[in-house]
């Protein structure tokens, strides 16, 4: 471990060269706190353990022997002692939803139900919260859950609700299941064609049974009253506050929409803004156009800089777009959301206005799409200078792995995923293919950079279920023994990176996150577990002690 200089002047130059400093052509005279813990995990290279380390100004004046980080500090430092916990840099999530969070713990939380009976008596005991206008919303039902592990059906809805529409989204968010009175508002019939990339699911007898996939679920979407703006600023005010609890100083926003870009624009202004936000714009839909013109945006805590676009749907409902049929639904191969021409075309134009393009693919046939366009855009150096990120990257073919590596593609994966579906994964694929899903180490191999999430409300935004997951490929009881295609595991110090230092450099912040060194921003999170060397089935119980953003407390356990 190097001695850390005491020269005050020596840290403000450190600072200055790394364009961290806020005022590197005076000393500072703002107050020091010296935070000390059992352990400090500093991933950086040079000195990656430490006892101690000072902030001041919202960075990190001095890491390293808790004397020497004291000396640093000069007399007068506050000092915290985190006692046995571990001080980890700032724990990103590098794909969530932060508006589909906040209406998931205001509306019905249908996650975990293990048949339909148990969602119909959640229903039944939804709260106001829970209704937009009308309708009664719920969220994070998987018929794979099930014992008959088949799509449901309108049927018991409407003996409960027949006059109130319902409207309940799959786990996945790929899925609608909704009431007949949901089908009659949004003018569904059986007459009512399949749109393009979607699925209205129907009976023997033509009619709609109820379950809309991808692109179909929009036909129900564009009837649905939206969250009155006391909702919208209620629900993303507690998504917020549920990812600093859970140990986040920061959310890679994989797709948001405008009315909650502005939303965050204004918390920002304002000082209110609690965890760094990088936000993808929605570049799916008709608001597209409008972030186009507004080209990418960098604000305190908030930074738009990427676009968010779908390939495909997702392996859960079978709208994964993949080269063969799928191995459990003969003749199907899921879903395109964009055609090759109109992926193409929205690649060109946002990155002829500068956006970072993260695509999601989860099929084979989506990732190669990706991938394939990608370098047709750009070519080679402007992809890896681009730093283009493909969302999930779920079921690839080797040689695609082979190929996103090597042209600086990063891979933004979700290992909570791999543990969600491994129950049922290679019997949506077979036994080949599933040697390119999840794979991890592959990944790796091929020198993509892993930026980790959870891609919440899919998954919990729980940052050690991530941690956990990463490194065992179990569930939480512990199975399968070894772990599901063990060879796809991460170590502890490469799962805590894919949460630090992934997903920095994945929104080109390196040079200011991802690390806890001199002149890098003071986010960090004390957990009462070492993430690296500690049991990796304690994370499923360890603590979330706090959460520091710039300096500032944001969460603290009580």
């Amino acid at each position: 471990m190097r001695r850390v200089r005491c020269s005050l002047v020596a840290v403000l130059l450190v600072a200055c060269a790394a364009g961290c400093a806020r005022r590197a052509a005076e000393p500072s005279t703002s107050p020091v706190t010296v935070y000390t813990a059992q352990t400090v995990r500093t991933q950086d290279p040079e000195r990656p353990r430490a006892e101690a380390f000072a902030v001041r100004d919202g960075k990190v004046l001095a890491v390293g022997r808790r004397q020497e980080v004291l000396a640093a500090a000069g007399a007068g430092a506050r000092v915290v002692d985190l006692g046995g916990a571990t001080v980890v840099p700032g724990l990103t999530d590098a794909h969530g939803h932060l508006a589909s969070l906040g209406r998931a713990l205001a509306t019905v939380r249908l996650e975990e139900t293990r048949s339909r009976a148990e969602i119909l008596e959640r229903l039944k005991a939804a709260p106001p919260s829970a209704f937009q206008g009308d309708w009664l919303v719920g969220n994070g039902w998987d018929q794979n859950d099930w014992p008959e592990k088949a799509f449901p059906d309108r049927t018991e809805l409407d003996a409960r609700w027949a006059s109130t529409p319902v409207a309940l989204d799959r786990v996945d968010g790929h899925a609608l299941w909704v009431n007949g009175e949901a089908l009659r508002r949004a003018r569904i019939t059986r007459d009512t064609k399949d749109p393009e990339g979607g699925r209205i699911l129907r009976g023997p007898d033509g009619e709609p049974t109820g379950v809309l996939v991808d692109n179909a679920m929009n036909l129900v979407y564009a009837v649905m009253p939206p969250p009155t703006d006391a909702q919208h600023e209620a629900q993303l005010g507690a998504a917020l506050a549920r990812c600093a609890a859970e140990g986040m100083t920061g959310v890679h926003d994989a797709g948001m929409d405008l009315r909650t870009f502005r939303l965050l624009q204004r918390w920002d202004a304002e000082g209110r803004l609690p965890l760094r936000v990088y936000a993808m714009a929605d570049g799916q839909g008709a608001e597209h156009e409008a972030y186009l013109a507004q080209g990418p945006f960098q604000g305190d805590r908030l930074t738009m800089r990427a676009v968010k676009l779908l390939a495909d749907g997702a392996l859960g409902s079978r709208g994964a777009a993949l080269h063969a049929p799928y191995s459990d639904e003969a003749g199907h191969r899921g879903l395109l959301l964009l055609t090759p021409e109109q992926y193409e075309a929205r690649v060109r134009a946002f990155t002829a206005r500068g956006f970072q393009v993260a695509t999601h693919a989860i099929g084979d046939r989506a990732n190669t799409l990706v991938l394939d366009t990608l370098l047709k855009v750009m070519g080679p150096e402007a992809v890896r200078a681009g730093r283009h990120r493909v969302e999930h990257a779920q079921v690839m073919r080797l040689e695609d792995i082979q190929t996103l590596g090597a042209h600086g593609v990063i891979a933004s994966v979700q290992p909570t995923h791999a543990t969600s579906d491994m129950p049922w994964a290679e019997a949506r694929v077979g036994p080949e293919r599933i040697q390119g899903a999840y794979a991890w180490q592959r990944l790796k191999a091929a020198g993509a950079t892993l930026a980790l999430g959870s891609d919440f409300p899919v998954e919990r935004p729980d940052m050690r279920a991530g941690l956990y997951a990463a490194r065992t490929r179990q569930d939480a009881a512990g199975q399968p023994p070894g772990g599901w295609l063990p060879a796809q595991r991460l170590s502890g110090e490469e799962a805590l990176e894919g949460f630090t230092r992934g997903p920095a450099f994945a929104a080109f912040a390196e040079g200011v996150r991802g690390q806890l060194k001199p002149g890098m921003d003071a986010d960090f999170v004390a957990l009462s577990v070492d993430p690296v060397d500690g049991a990796a089935e304690a994370l499923l119980t360890a603590q979330v002690r706090l959460t520091v953003v710039a300096g500032a407390e944001v969460y603290r356990a009580p």
